[in-house]
């Protein structure tokens, strides 16, 4: 991995007198990378810190952060122009890649099965996977637990046309938990972890043994193609931030729950579940994205078939 940060930092570093020339005549003014980023993980870590402006600021760019509820949302405002850059679980780009959203994956961090699960009420009589069958289980649409429930129903021999699944956002999904409007909830942490702290609810499964739940990290096709060595400034800052968060999980939980409104157990909890290290798109990441894909269209969840290398970014382009 240290190979792949000092490649990106050389790489986004050899770059920045050119581009802050070219900038400075052409424009006279800071351009803009816009980043899309949710409640929890790297990129909010890296917002807090502060170092990405001033790394930028040297190449002649500004950056504007942009909040998010999951990653659905994310990728749309990415496929209309409005970030440049963002991340998000395994499930949601399959999504925008079927719809025709222009992304280009460049970089992951490896599998964090833990971080997600499907989660019942503490006093819920449901204690299997193969009980939903019939009931009432929320999720985040084409978010990446989507899959979760997907490989879990399986495994379980229930189809996935057996449960009713009920789509809401976390915090919807939350509140619908808490009344009993719902049957299950399979969601990501840090809310699978707050939930499990505030109301005691119970993990029926979670990741393990089923799927990955790698986090990616998006580019628009447009902007990598026009600003490559920002794209690698970027990761390249991410890394930096990552290695500093697997080394001082207790101090990043304190960094982070004010940011996100969760108490620092709860942050802890979920930054252990966790995993660490930015890395480059290789085959074999992009042959299992691939297999939840073919497990979407197989279901009619996506309307055509998709190949994910169509949307990677190798490493060295």
């Amino acid at each position: 991995m240290m190979r792949f940060i000092k490649r990106l930092i050389a790489s986004a570093m050899l770059s920045l007198s050119i581009v802050g020339a070219m900038v400075g005549a052409s424009y006279g003014q800071d351009k803009v990378v816009r980043i899309g980023f949710q409640k929890y993980g790297k990129l909010v870590l890296l917002k807090s810190k502060g170092t990405l402006e001033g790394r930028l600021k040297v190449a002649g760019y500004q950056v504007i952060w942009t909040e998010f509820p999951s990653g659905p949302p994310l990728l749309e405002a990415l496929n209309v122009g409005g970030i440049d850059f963002g991340n998000t679980g395994e499930a949601p780009p399959i999504f925008a890649q079927a719809a025709g959203t222009p992304i280009q994956y460049v970089a992951y961090e490896p599998p964090a099965p833990k971080g997600e699960a499907i989660l019942v009420p503490k006093d819920s009589k449901i204690t299997s996977v193969a009980e939903l069958k019939g009931k009432k289980v929320a999720l985040n649409k084409g978010s990446n637990v989507h899959y979760l429930l997907v490989k879990a129903l399986e495994k379980a021999g229930v189809k996935y046309s057996e449960i009713e699944p009920v789509f809401l956002a976390p915090a919807d999904a939350r509140a619908a938990f808490e009344r009993g409007a719902v049957d299950a909830w399979v969601i990501w942490d840090p809310f699978e972890a707050a939930a499990e702290a505030a109301t005691g609810a119970r993990t029926l499964a979670d990741g393990s043994g089923l799927v990955s739940n790698y986090q990616f990290y998006f580019a628009s096709k447009k902007f990598l193609a026009a600003d490559p060595k920002i794209v690698d400034l970027v990761l390249a800052q991410l890394s930096e931030v990552d290695d500093w968060a697997k080394g001082d999980i207790r101090t990043v939980a304190e960094q982070l729950a004010p940011a996100i409104g969760l108490p620092v157990p709860v942050v802890e909890v979920a930054l252990k579940r966790q995993s660490y290290g930015i890395k480059p798109i290789t085959d074999s990441v992009i042959a299992d994205q691939q297999q939840v894909a073919d497990a979407f269209f197989a279901l009619g969840l996506i309307p055509k078939q998709i190949r994910i290398s169509d949307a990677a970014r190798r490493p060295g382009s």
